[in-house]
């Protein structure tokens, strides 16, 4: 079977198809060029410094030193996600909690049942791909939640009046929330083989294993995905959006968060 290589004539060719998209903004007037260059830069030293430290990590084959990574790892999802949450009471430590008991369960499945071994090169790139999932539809939760609290203030105080208890008064909320939160995951299951070879296929299928093998392994590791997307998702709508109600079963939109 025939290496994959990267040559410097590739990588000058496909940045060429970078200064398009550069070209494309500037043309029509979008503003985005600075902010690509920014994204560009940022992504090439992420890579770079992410690649000699799997490097080390790889070669040392620690047990701590894998937990360690995949817990970092799971931090920086969790500060991300809670990005979306600006103004959102505990939004970090909600995020932490969910997506650190999904890829705790998760990959405790595929651990004990043997689909995987606790090693670097395993374990770090699954994790990877679970978190990922769960940061982006955790995101879209808080997005939502904040959103939808703002826009349906009438009604719910409204629920409130007539006595419903908070979780009454917002369930029609939690309800979209986790529905949004999940779409996008659905949405790429059901393209997955027709419109895209996931990374993971595509990654095993360059390394020479067997095309059906690396079918089973995707199989799986999109069922892992989706059942990490619905928990982590579940988890943090339902531990955020108590922190929309005073103790006073009162709807309060500012969080204290917002404080200056």
């Amino acid at each position: 079977m025939t290496q994959l290589t990267v040559t410097p004539t590739s990588l000058i060719l496909s940045f060429v198809l970078v200064l398009i998209a550069l070209g494309i903004s500037y043309r029509e007037k979008l503003k985005l060029e600075k902010e690509l260059i920014i994204a560009i830069i940022r992504m090439i030293v992420q890579l770079v410094a992410v690649g000699f430290l799997l490097q080390g990590i790889f070669q040392v084959d620690d047990n701590w030193l894998t937990l360690a990574m995949m817990l970092v790892m799971i931090l920086n999802a969790s500060w991300n996600a809670a990005n979306r949450g600006k103004g959102i009471k505990n939004a970090f430590l909600n995020s932490l909690i969910a997506i650190l008991t999904t890829a705790t369960v998760t990959i405790s499945v595929l651990v004990f049942s043997g689909s995987l071994e606790f090693t670097p090169s395993q374990m770090i790139p699954i994790t990877g791909m679970i978190i990922g999932g769960s940061m982006n539809s955790i995101g879209l939760a808080f997005s939502t939640l904040r959103q939808t609290f703002t826009d349906q203030v009438q009604g719910i105080q409204e629920r409130l009046a007539l006595g419903a208890t908070p979780y009454q008064a917002s369930q029609s909320i939690l309800r979209a929330t986790m529905s949004r939160g999940l779409q996008p995951t659905i949405d790429s299951t059901k393209t997955v083989g027709i419109v895209t070879l996931p990374g993971m296929m595509a990654g095993l299928m360059f390394a020479g294993i067997d095309p059906t093998k690396a079918i089973l392994y995707q199989i799986m590791v999109m069922f892992m995905m989706l059942a990490a997307t619905a928990i982590s998702t579940y988890i943090a709508t339902y531990l955020t959006y108590r922190s929309f109600f005073s103790d006073r079963v009162q709807l309060q939109l500012k969080r204290s968060d917002d404080k200056k």
